[in-house]
């Protein structure tokens, strides 16, 4: 069994095996013009500023062409799925380091694909376990191409990041993006958080609180983290900065779990979110006088 790192809620780092519990600064160079009047206003319009880039991006790269049975699916899948904080983060972490939106526009859209096929694969029509009833996700497509698309979205998302400029002129930066995306989405990562979810909620037992973290983590952490990373890479930051920004993208990604996720309906839940953004504004500390209000302001979501 595979040997990887882990930060508990402590934050401290720790290499373990990765085995589950039992079940018993903004440089953005898009932004548009706005009448601001208020700081929480500003938030928004960076927020919502750096989401219109990745769409925008998408759209441009993800364009209803021949074969349309590929890709009118998967245009729509992309843009269904509920949206993440993940691939803007990545952006705004690139941004706090020095770089540009335009370093990680392709890392930042390859993320959100990742994002889409997983939430795509999950909510199958498939699909009738417990995590899946109530479901008011709609399907245009009928089930075997809801299953196919996703299989495409994912190599498209790492097409992107292979071509792009940035790969000409830093492909070791690029192969390193690569390998956190690939880390984050796979069996270690979002497949894993999704698979014990469906286990935890097809049996709870006396380790539920323990579980509900480790889902939280694995399943939204682990993206989130990654994108905290990337946006560190790209921007040219030092290791230190990477790790930092990465510790801060897992406890982000744990407290939308623990918010609209598996957690949502556990009680005491918001002690472990205060926690969490806690623990998320220390590990922004270490960038000092940087200007860390924009991208801290994404706890203010949750």
């Amino acid at each position: 069994m595979a040997t990887t790192k882990m930060f508990n809620l402590h934050g401290k780092l720790s290499s373990t095996v990765c085995s589950p519990p039992s079940l018993n600064r903004s440089r953005s160079f898009y932004r548009p013009v706005v009448a601001i009047t208020t700081v929480e206003q500003l938030n928004k319009s960076y927020w919502a500023a750096i989401k219109t880039q990745i769409d925008a991006h998408l759209k441009k790269s993800i364009t209803i062409r021949p074969p349309t049975s590929v890709f009118e699916p998967m245009h729509h899948l992309t843009f269904s799925a509920s949206k993440s904080t993940a691939p803007p983060l990545c952006v705004a972490a690139c941004e706090l380091v020095g770089g540009s939106a335009d370093d990680a526009i392709n890392a930042a859209s390859a993320i959100h694909l990742m994002h889409a096929a997983a939430f795509t694969h999950e909510h199958l029509p498939l699909s009738d376990g417990p995590m899946h009833k109530g479901s008011t996700v709609e399907h245009m497509f009928k089930c075997n191409i809801e299953l196919l698309t996703p299989d495409g979205m994912v190599p498209f998302g790492f097409e992107l990041l292979g071509l792009s400029e940035q790969a000409q002129k830093n492909p070791d930066k690029i192969l390193r993006v690569i390998i956190e995306i690939s880390g984050a989405v796979g069996s270690q990562g979002i497949v894993d958080g999704m698979y014990q979810e469906v286990l935890y909620g097809e049996s709870q037992g006396e380790d539920d609180e323990k579980m509900v973290e480790y889902v939280c983590e694995k399943k939204e952490g682990e993206l989130h983290a990654c994108a905290g990373a990337c946006g560190g890479i790209l921007g040219g930051g030092s290791e230190e900065e990477i790790e930092k920004l990465r510790k801060f993208g897992l406890y982000v990604g744990m407290i939308q779990g623990m918010v609209n996720g598996i957690g949502k309906n556990k009680e005491g839940r918001f002690e472990i979110v205060k926690k969490l953004k806690s623990l998320a504004l220390k590990e922004l500390e270490f960038f000092g006088a940087k200007n860390v209000d924009q991208i801290s302001t994404l706890l203010e979501m949750y």
